[in-house]
């Protein structure tokens, strides 16, 4: 294994690229900024905008500037350091649980949280409420299939059998054990059959329901003045909560957690506040809501479900004295859900020890191989992301079932490339297609969709982002503007989108919601293509939707064969293989820059985005996108906008921190980054020009959904790419890398890339030994129940 080209790792240099000058600063290197996991959020105060105008903030290590009421951003992966996914909670969430957790001593400091008022609803919040009504639909077409459930209202199939377990403990009539006990495996429910679908047509999203009254609002400050809470909390609240919020609050302080930002301590303190002497660390109302939140943090990390285990330990570290009963609690009120998906596979007939059963070679099978099997783990879920994740597995099976196999012969035989002509074929003879490649590869689903069009059909190319678009063709939609109506044919008379074959771009991006919502409102018979680049990082929302549908290996997978030209392909390919390769540069597609600190890896980033990629290489400063490893630290995007603004636009960032002129980076829901330029400010807001698309970002909303765009994290330059990009890797960033981090910075270049080295050995090491970071989902066993064989329904072959 052999390092990027130019000098030794860590060693100074002269920069290839860049002219030779002295570091911009050489101060002890900070640590890198570590926020609580999931608690990501775009909020920046206004004083901290200025502050970013001055350059020696530019290389001071700031503090997370985050207020516990803000809203949690789509980046939230950003937001850990680690770049990934964590693991299942039980770390950063339980720490200081003890003191949250008991009843006596002084409470636990208030959440703060700014109000927002009664105005217009954002964008988000309308994305979200479409969402809601979305999952409604959904439970109610499951309800209609499964019949109604006698017992526990707000659960079925596996998690109601599991609810009888439950209850059959409390009586007595099984032992306390047996709950959790991953050898018993409970009776998993015949996959369901949707060879003649019963199902809602999906419309355009609704406008959402009109906010919480003025008296709502005014009676959920009163509560929350009495429980020492900031009042500013009062229009979060009640949005969460809705009219009922403030008697929902007094019956169960601890209802505050459903919002987001709020901590358990927090909630602790506000209950003490409340109920006084009543509030116990047993509260069964605490510990409902504390699986929640540990559910919802958890999906901000990427994960659909936890393992019962994880969520036990993390209640423990929350001071809860029994998890096991606070967690029969939590199933009992519905508050969440239990599955065991895959047990019929893992659990085959049990063999008494000493019995000498043949092991299938002829042989008898020894005690300890008979007691080698691994079992299957019970998971915790939220009902948002389960009946997402079924509904996705139905819909997709729907989706192989009811295609009709064609011959598009003479279409692939005028492919451009064998490997277009392979996913022609495939998608005339099957409902459900993957196709993997890298950015050349993008032209196989592009020429797909044009031979579907020939042909008749009604073909639509989607892509992940604006800047997706650009590279895909004119013609390309977006998923966010395909489902609200705003792009592409629009809906039939039934509801559903009028398109005859889908094929989905950037497919890694998907989180489960979308996908769900997607495959919804397509209609039956209808080809879907999920296309992408398998090694990139996954999604921001929950889920990792691609992934698993290649895992579950239920639909032909076709595999380019075009790799991406160049040194910049060959760097890339070597990274997806696990090996840091040296590739010979003689255009500078690709520059190693040596730094020794934070200091110098930023003024080596204005150095080259301002002065040496557009004198060597012909790329303007216009056209150069940094990448960092998070937000914070002595080298992450605060500190790297704040250096690059002083340089391109000084000013005293009077609109919130902002200047006309000013590159920024919008976030109008969680998991979707725009780049785009401030224009002017007004009375309405803020008004960004986002790659052609006119945006006015209201004032309030300026600190939430805005940041400086100079420097992106990898995270929300995934499905995008510039002409060329600077990927800064200080000291302090080494924990953070892994290899899809690597794999989709360095890919994000189409000319050029420069690394800023700092991490020495760190980054050889992160490419091969480091994969990205597992996310707990349960998509794959679903569509393997539905779809491999001994389920519902083989997959065609």
């Amino acid at each position: 294994m052999t390092a990027l080209p130019g000098a030794s790792p860590g060693t100074p240099a002269e920069d290839p690229v860049a002219e030779d000058s002295a570091a911009g600063g050489s101060g002890p290197e900070a640590g890198r900024e570590s926020p609580p996991a999931g608690d990501a959020d775009y909020a920046e105060d206004s004083a901290a905008g200025r502050a970013a105008a001055t350059a020696a903030a530019s290389r001071a290590e700031r503090a997370p500037d985050r207020a516990p009421g803000d809203a949690a951003s789509g980046e939230a992966a950003d937001a850990d350091p680690a770049g990934g996914e964590p693991g299942p909670p039980g770390g950063a969430e339980t720490e200081g649980g003890a003191e949250a957790g008991s009843s006596g001593g002084e409470p636990s400091g208030a959440p703060q949280g700014e109000d927002t008022g009664g105005g217009e609803l954002s964008e988000a919040q309308a994305e979200l409420a479409a969402q809601q009504e979305l999952r409604s639909r959904i439970a109610k077409r499951k309800a209609g299939k499964s019949g109604p459930i006698e017992a526990g209202g707000k659960l079925s199939g596996t998690a109601a059998d599991l609810l009888a377990a439950v209850r059959a403990v409390e009586s007595g009539d099984r032992p306390s054990g047996a709950f959790f006990e991953a050898s018993a495996a409970p009776r998993k429910p015949a996959p369901t059959s949707v060879a003649e679908p019963e199902r809602p047509r999906m419309p355009a999203p609704e406008p959402a329901p009109g906010q919480v009254g003025p008296g709502t609002v005014t009676a959920v400050r009163e509560v929350l003045v009495s429980g020492g809470a900031p009042e500013g909390l009062a229009a979060r609240v009640a949005g969460v909560l809705g009219e009922q919020a403030a008697d929902a609050l007094r019956a169960d302080p601890w209802r505050l957690l459903a919002v987001p930002g709020v901590q358990p301590e927090q909630a602790d303190g506000f209950a003490r506040a409340l109920l006084g002497a009543e509030c116990r660390p047993d509260d069964g109302r605490r510990a409902a809501a504390l699986v929640g939140w540990l559910l919802e943090r958890a999906a901000l990390r990427g994960h659909t479900a936890l393992e019962s285990s994880a969520v036990r330990t993390a209640l423990a570290g929350h001071s809860v004295p029994e998890p096991d009963e606070a967690l029969r609690h939590a199933v009992a009120e519905g508050a969440v859900l239990v599955f065991q998906d895959g047990i019929e596979d893992a659990a085959g007939p049990a063999r008494a020890e000493g019995s000498g059963a043949d092991d299938g070679h002829g042989a008898p099978e020894t005690e300890e191989a008979a007691g080698r099997r691994e079992p299957v783990p019970v998971l915790l879920g939220l009902d948002r992301y389960a009946l997402a994740e079924e509904s996705l597995a139905d819909g997709l099976a729907r989706l192989v079932r009811t295609a009709q196999p064609a011959s598009w012969e003479t279409a692939a035989g005028a492919a451009g490339s064998p490997s277009a002509a392979e996913l022609i074929r495939a998608a005339a003879g099957h409902g459900l297609v993957t196709h993997t490649g890298g950015e050349t590869a993008r032209g196989e689903p592009a020429a797909l969709v044009a031979a579907a069009r020939g042909l008749g059909l009604r073909a639509v190319a989607a892509v992940h982002s604006e800047n997706g678009r650009r590279r895909t063709g004119a013609d390309a939609v977006t998923v966010r503007g395909l489902l609200s109506g705003a792009e592409g044919p629009g809906r039939d008379d039934d509801g559903a989108l009028a398109v005859d074959l889908l094929a989905v771009l950037d497919a890694p991006q998907l989180d489960v919601e979308t996908a769900a919502a997607l495959v919804e409102s397509l209609p039956d018979g209808c080809r879907l293509v999920l296309s992408g680049d398998p090694g990139v990082l996954w999604s921001a929302g929950a889920g990792r939707v691609f992934a698993d549908v290649l895992a579950a290996r239920v639909c032909p997978v076709v595999a380019s064969r075009t790799p991406d030209p160049g040194p910049l392909g060959e760097l890339v390919s070597g990274v997806g293989a696990g090996e840091l390769v040296r590739v010979d540069a003689p255009g500078k597609e690709v520059v190693i820059v040596p730094v020794r600190d934070a200091g110098e890896a930023v003024h080596r980033a204005v150095q080259l985005v301002a002065d040496s990629v557009p004198r060597a290489i012909g790329v303007p400063s216009a056209e150069t996108q940094v990448i960092t490893v998070g937000h914070g630290g002595s080298a992450g995007t605060r500190a790297l906008n704040a250096a690059l603004k002083e340089r391109f636009n000084p000013g005293p960032g009077r609109f919130g921190g902002f200047d006309p002129a000013d590159r920024v980076a919008y976030s109008p829901s969680p998991g979707r980054t725009l780049t785009g330029t401030v224009a002017s400010a007004d009375a309405e807001g803020l008004r960004v020009d986002c790659e052609g698309t006119a945006v006015v970002v209201r004032q309030d909303r300026v600190g939430s959904v805005l940041r400086h765009g100079w420097a992106l994290t990898a995270h929300q330059a995934a499905g995008m790419r510039w002409p060329a990009v600077v990927v800064v890797l200080p000291g302090d960033a080494a924990q953070g890398l892994n290899r899809p981090w690597v794999y989709t910075a360095f890919s994000r270049g189409e000319r050029h890339l420069s690394v800023v080295h700092g991490v020495e050995q760190a980054l050889p090491r992160a490419v091969a030994d480091i994969p990205s970071e597992a996310r707990t989902t349960r998509l794959r066993p679903l569509l393997e129940s539905l779809l491999r064989p001994g389920g519902a329904e083989a997959a065609p072959a």
